[in-house]
């Protein structure tokens, strides 16, 4: 059939078309120039793929475990805002697509429905995101209804003391509806204006006073396994395994906050080779290809999150299109095992991918 889907890219183009423009640009767009936004795809190609031959590659086993938690393979959904903005079920048609897939989703502190509405849709393993109010009782209030529904696990944002300038939500005015968790503790109607309300509502609200020392209180008041999200330094992983991260997410809030920061690809190993593998890392940003998995894994990543495209699928066909995302990136995946000569996950090694910096050293 011509009009068959054969990418995960050619979701994007499905959601433009079916999405109004603010709610599309509010998806799509990064900070500022966009800079770091369009690196976090860009990195990956610059990745070279170093296969082995004549492997028996007759099957190949792409399960691995999170945190205890078995998943279908190396593939989670990352934490993203308000997906009843992209399709009427919102995050119940996530949530099901996941479950489906056998994998992890995060849900977004922001999502349009609540972490109940979530459990409820469907049995399955989910992480629950949090940011830090400056009324910490919300905190409070959000972990414990994440562990009375079955969250297995609390992912803290900590890249977002303040809103990044996102100039499209700007010129389109756009303006947040009110978040679906926080509904009966605060009201974001008192920040709406002529313009958009994105940034004083943010703004007003986070806590930009949280640090590393408030990770002991954090702790304090859940059993659950804290992962952090927003490592892209080998100083701010080191810290991050000091206060006693369960795990740590390499991620640039996916060239939403800060511009002008590394792409994550490009800093992952740094991450990595911090932690030393005594807990878990992701990668999260700018996976568009099952071989930017294979990459990911081959610099030492124990899975990779998925946030762009999850919308996309969403938007263009529902909880079928959230689906057809995760498929198609595991199929792309299981390819390129099988092309590189590497038939289980423990087989994709460093010396499987060829980075600019290796390509420099070779020339000293």
């Amino acid at each position: 059939m011509a009009d068959e889907i054969v990418s995960v890219n050619e979701f994007q183009v499905l959601a433009r078309q079916a999405l109004p423009k603010m709610y599309y640009d509010f998806y799509a767009g990064g900070a500022e120039d966009e800079h770091t936004l369009k690196k976090n795809v860009q990195e990956f190609q610059r990745i070279i793929l170093q296969p082995r031959v004549l492997v028996d590659v007759s099957n190949i086993a792409m399960s691995t475990n999170i945190l205890g938690y078995t998943i279908s393979a190396p593939i989670m959904i990352s934490p993203t805002s308000m997906h009843k903005l992209a399709h009427p079920e919102g995050e119940l048609a996530t949530a099901r697509a996941a479950a489906e897939f056998n994998t992890i989703m995060i849900l977004s502190f922001s999502a349009s429905s609540s972490v109940e509405e979530v459990a409820a849709s469907c049995d399955a393993v989910r992480f629950f995101q949090l940011y830090v109010l400056k009324r910490r009782d919300i905190a409070v209030n959000l972990v414990q209804r994440a562990e009375k529904s079955g969250y297995k696990a609390i992912v803290l944002t900590a890249d977002r003391p303040r809103r990044g300038r996102k100039e499209a939500d700007i010129k389109n005015k756009m303006n947040l509806p009110q978040l679906k968790n926080l509904e009966g503790l605060i009201s974001i109607e008192v920040f709406s204006d002529k313009g958009s309300n994105t940034k004083p509502y943010t703004n007003e609200i986070f806590d930009s006073s949280f640090c590393w020392r408030d990770i002991a209180w954090l702790k304090s008041i859940t059993n659950l396994p804290i992962l952090i999200k927003g490592i892209l330094t080998r100083e701010d992983a080191t810290k991050a395994m000091e206060v006693g991260a369960a795990g740590i997410i390499v991620s640039n809030h996916g060239g939403r906050q800060l511009d002008y920061t590394p792409a994550t690809i490009s800093v992952l190993e740094e991450v990595v080779q911090a932690v030393g593998r005594k807990v878990p890392v992701l990668l999260d940003g700018g996976v568009r290809r099952g071989t930017d998995v294979f990459k990911a894994l081959a610099l030492g990543a124990q899975a990779v999150l998925v946030g762009r495209p999850v919308i996309y699928g969403l938007a263009a066909k529902g909880e079928a299109g959230v689906r057809k995302v995760m498929h198609m990136l595991k199929d792309e995946l299981e390819l390129t095992m099988a092309l590189a000569g590497c038939p289980t996950l423990k087989d994709i090694s460093r010396s499987h991918v060829r980075t600019d910096r290796d390509r420099l050293q070779s020339l000293l």
